[in-house]
């Protein structure tokens, strides 16, 4: 017997016909995450650190989201209970906010298609999760998932030639952001239960937001990319562009634009189905690191990739389900 708490929310209902308006959001949605790494990464490199940066994502996510439900009338939906609060408070700090910081400490610190790997380990580790601290039923998939996964960890991370090159603190940030990814999708589960998705979010972002406006003061950050420049890569031209308009692409062609056509993704699509496309994600994202940056991965490693992304979609579809909310932690 399941704890009816983590029980998804009842599917929202579709419109009948084509698919089509569903995956060519989807697909936007996946484009602009993947974008959004490169991206990160080019800021990271002009000295901006990955916890002001993340301050900057939380904080300026949440003021553009609660303007969006204020201006939209929507602002009831923010009421929160005493009773939702101790939630809130965890989904913000452990499945957004941590996510967030140790995301740009992985992409700083080693390949950015590896980075995204380790932290789209977040699926087996919910099915595990599920399995054993839950105890849902889940299906027989799991176990060639777990195998199939380990096999190409240890391809992707050349762990069988001792890892060499790859940064410890980079791959402990990775899995950081998988456990906090995984955070994100369990304790979503539960609150999308009673509340809609969209103020769920916000206060995902909000919670941290404050918590980064007392360590880092966001502002500061903005202040000082108003008055710098970063070269763009050489595939990309070379040209000098400001750095504030790198660092809003990330709030909001980096974060708010791909969450948007995610979760508008979800009228035509199953949720699984989503999380289940998603998982490209990495893949993109190395093929624009190596682009942006000449990041290349040996065959092995490549076979690797693909085992791994395979072991994730299989632990997708042991368990069955996947929270209606799209991977925006990320």
């Amino acid at each position: 017997m399941t704890d009816p708490l983590v029980q998804a929310p009842p599917a929202p209902v579709r419109p009948s016909g084509s698919a089509g308006p569903g995956w060519t959001l989807l697909l936007l949605g996946i484009s602009m995450f993947v974008v959004n790494a490169g991206v990160s990464r080019l800021v990271l490199d002009s000295g901006i650190g990955a916890v002001p940066l993340a301050s900057v994502r939380i904080a300026g996510t949440a003021l553009v989201l609660g303007a969006v439900l204020v201006l939209t009338g929507r602002a009831r939906t923010l009421r929160v209970t005493w009773r939702e609060l101790p939630l809130l408070v965890v989904y913000g700090l452990a499945g957004v906010g941590l996510v967030q910081v140790s995301y740009f400490v992985a992409i700083e610190r080693m390949p950015i298609g590896l980075a995204l790997l380790l932290e789209y380990l977040a699926p087996l580790l919910v099915a595990l999760v599920a399995r054993f601290v839950l105890r849902e039923r889940v299906s027989g998939l799991l176990w060639p998932a777990l195998a199939l996964t380990l096999g190409g960890l240890a391809l992707a991370l050349q762990l069988t030639g001792g890892g060499d090159g790859l940064d410890p603190v980079g791959v402990g940030a990775a899995l950081v952001a998988a456990a906090s990814f995984a955070a994100y999708f369990l304790l979503g589960e539960r609150i999308v239960r009673h509340r809609d998705p969209l103020s769920t979010t916000f206060w995902g972002f909000a919670v941290p937001a404050v918590l980064a406006t007392v360590l880092s003061l966001w502002w500061g950050t903005v202040a000082r990319a108003s008055r710098e420049t970063v070269r763009l890569p050489d595939a990309l031209g070379g040209a000098e562009v400001g750095l504030l308009l790198l660092v809003a692409w990330v709030v909001l062609l980096g974060t708010l634009g791909p969450f948007a056509a995610e979760t508008a993704a979800l009228r035509w699509i199953p949720a699984t189905t989503v999380t289940v496309v998603a998982t490209l994600e990495p893949v993109g994202a190395a093929v624009l690191a190596w682009w942006w940056f000449g990041e290349s991965l040996t065959p092995l490693q490549v076979v690797g990739f693909a085992l791994v992304l395979g072991g994730v979609t299989l632990a997708l579809y042991a368990r069955g389900r996947a929270p209606a909310l799209p991977p925006a932690a990320g």
